[in-house]
This record gives structure tokens, sequence and C-alpha cells, in this order.
């Protein structure tokens, strides 16, 4: 960061207008940026028609409905569409063409409506009902999705369905939304390329990531015997015999938690970290989120802990002394035992228990009932964890790199779109 772009920012932190930028009622722009225009003013608007759910297929008519675009495409813009419909009903549908920008007019929460994608496609699809269209002209498109990919504005102009259960946004409120541009189209063009390129690094992680996960998939089904089986399909050399039916209460000590009172909950540090559930774990380790002063059940450095009520079943460790609530359990096991419930919670094993309760859970007879299969020699067990855990160290290697990548990125793309770093 040069000493202009630092001078830029610190005087923007303290409420300072830096010389040749200006105050507008949605931000500090650059002077001769365009700040006086609306959507609707650079634009033209439309609305999909509908596309009932029953009539999506796995091949046919490409199209998007609001769906995809908040569940399937997570980021500013698409090139191919990952629905299909047939003829007969894509052609009472409204074709869209490359760089026309997409709104989600409809969703079950405040959080689901508003969001922009740009599609970028070559060919042309169909907009299904509830997303509202918009064709700019003049503005580069990808540009325009960048600036209102999760217009938070939005949310305060929600209104909501009969019964609460669907929010709705109107085509009236989005043109309405006030926009900052450079008149330069090259600089238009600049920002957007620089942007796309963080995302094509963002989705080689995604890519990278989705890779070993399937991976160890694929290795956990082969590495572990079958049902009614007793030898996995894959083994390393050197080792045979039949592997073992076990407990996992018999060979492993098993700690239930107990919650401490409410009131010994605190935020110092320096007291007992409190495990409570699956939110306080991060990428497959205890991230501490809240403490106590009061201890019940523990756990050492170095447990396994499995989650107990909703989701019942999931996996971490920790690398602290914690105290254990009643959302988990500790146990006391290998990286052999880790990897073999990772698995039995990735083949369901839990959930026959835990059907048909109000809020998923599992009980200590349940826990220490768990039927593992193992390897009779301790070497196999060994040798088995290690391979797993070297995995799961690639994989969270990945997660962190994205993590980090992704955060340079989010205010990069802040200081471009309101114009702190200026390109050429």
């Amino acid at each position: 960061m040069n000493s202009k772009l630092r001078q830029r920012i610190e005087q923007l932190n303290k409420g300072e207008i830096p010389k040749g930028y200006k105050k507008t009622d949605f931000g500090v722009f650059p002077s001769d940026w365009v700040t006086d225009k609306k959507l609707i003013d650079i634009g033209t608007f439309g609305k999909g028609k509908g596309i009932p759910g029953n009539t999506m297929q796995s091949d046919g008519v490409p199209c998007v409905g609001y769906g995809d675009i908040y569940m399937k495409y997570n980021h500013f813009h698409f090139e191919e569409a990952q629905s299909f419909v047939d003829e007969e009903t894509a052609k009472d549908s409204q074709l869209i063409k490359k760089g026309t920008l997409l709104f989600t007019g409809t969703g079950e929460t405040a959080e689901e409506i508003g969001k922009c994608v740009c599609y970028n496609g070559y060919s042309t699809i169909y907009a299904g009902g509830d997303i509202i269209t918009f064709v700019p002209q003049d503005v580069n498109p990808l540009f325009l999705a960048y600036q209102q990919y999760q217009n938070f504005s939005l949310k305060k102009k929600a209104s909501f369905g009969q019964g609460h259960s669907v929010v709705h946004i109107q085509k009236e409120s989005l043109e309405k939304l006030n926009v900052a541009y450079p008149e330069s189209k090259n600089e238009q063009s600049r920002i957007v390329e620089i942007l796309m390129k963080w995302d094509k690094a963002i989705e080689l992680y995604d890519k990278q990531i989705d890779a070993l996960t399937h991976y160890k998939a694929d290795c956990l089904k082969k590495m572990f015997p079958t049902k009614g089986q007793s030898v996995p399909e894959w083994r390393f050399q050197g080792f045979s015999g039949d592997w073992e039916q076990r407990k996992l209460g018999d060979v492993c000590q098993v700690t239930m938690g107990q919650s401490p009172d409410g009131s010994t909950y605190s935020d110092t540090p320096s007291d007992y970290i409190l495990v409570q559930g699956n939110a306080d774990l991060k990428d497959g380790w205890v991230s501490p989120r809240i403490w106590t002063t009061q201890k019940t059940k523990t756990a050492e450095a170095g447990d396994l802990i499995m989650s107990v009520r909703a989701p019942a079943g999931s996996m971490g460790k920790t690398s602290y002394h914690v105290v254990l609530g009643r959302g988990v359990a500790g146990i006391k096991g290998n990286e052999f035992i880790y990897q073999s419930l990772v698995k039995m919670d990735s083949d369901g094993y839990w959930k026959k228990f835990a059907a048909g309760s109000t809020f998923e859970s599992i009980n200590s007879d349940v826990v220490n009932g768990a039927e593992l299969i193992v390897p009779q020699d301790i070497d196999e067990q060994n040798k088995i964890g290690d391979y797993f855990a070297s995995i799961d160290a690639l994989i969270t290697l990945h997660q962190r790199k994205k993590e980090a990548i992704t955060n340079q990125r989010k205010t990069l793309q802040q200081y471009l779109l309101n114009g702190i770093v200026r390109v050429k």
C-alpha cells in the first residue's frame, strides 16, 4: 500500500473527505465519478415469468430460477445454467442475454432477496419467475453486478407475504437504488478484470478443497470394511487378519457434557473454554467462542469432541483443556477412532438413533454403544489415522489460504468500487 493510499484511507476513517473526492448520501467517491444516477436511469428492468419447480430437469433448454441465484451461484457472475426445462415451458419464460443482471425478488428470508448476479455466458437462457432482470446501458454490467451483488439497503424495503413465510422485494425498490461509477469505460473494465482474477484464484482453492474432500470420502469407503465384511478393499502393505467389531465405550473413555450455570458464562479468555456444540468447532477443531468460570465435565487437549445435539455425530478435536456443555461429548481416542467416527457420521449412522425426536440428539447409551470395526494391530490403526490426518491437514491449509485471499479480495473490492483505489 503506497503512502498516498494509506493517507486517503486514514482521512476517510477520521470522517474527512480527501482531495479529489466528494461526499454523497450513500458514500464518498472520486469527484469525476457519476453519482447522480439511479438504476432506473441507466438501464431497463424486466420480470421473469414463472417456471414451476416440478418442470426443472437435468438437461434441455437452459434456464435460471431465483433459487439458483441464492443457492447455486455464489459469485458475482455465472456463465452456464445449472437448471433446465423443456421447450414448451421455456417459450412462456423471458429470454435473457449476456450482460443481463438478475435480482432475486423472492426468498424465505431477507438475506435471500435482492442478491444480484450477472449472466456472462455467450448463449441465451431463460429467466424464471421471481427474478427481476436489468439490462444496463453504457455501464459495464459486471461492474454493476459487483457493486449490487448484495445491497443490504434492500433488506429494509423487504415485505413479508401472507403467513410471513415468503419475503418479497418490489421492482420499484430496485429502480431507486443509487449507483456510482467512473465515466471511463476503461476504468470500469479494469476494475472488473482485477476482481475477476481474484475470483478465479478463490475458485481454484474451492476446486482443490472439493477434490481433496471427495478423495478423502473415497478413501474412507475403501480403507474401512463395508457392511458385512471384516477386511477393507484397500489396505497398507504388511497388514493382514480380520478387523474386530467393538463398541466405542469399550475402546475409549467417553465423557458426556454437562452445561455450567448460565450465570458463569463470560467473554474472558483467562476463564475456562466452554464447548457447547458444533458452533464451537471450526475446520474440525475447537475455536474458543464462550468461556465459563465453572468446571463441570471436561476434556483435555488432544481429546476428540462429538456433537450429540443437532447435528448429532459431527466431529472435532481440541488442542485446549475445555469444559464440555451438554451438546457435546469428550472422547479419549486416537486418530483412527476419530476418522472412524467421521465416517460413521458421513454414513448417517446416528440418524437412526436421533430420528423422531423434536430436537435431534443422542444419549450416553447410544454413544457408548456405537459399533466400530477396528484392526487388531495398533500399528495399522496408527497408519490409517496418520494417512487421513495428512489429508485433513492439506484440506485445512487450502481452507485457510482461501479464507485469507477472500478477506483480501473483500477489502480490495470495497476500495475499487468506491474509487479509493484508482486504476487506469
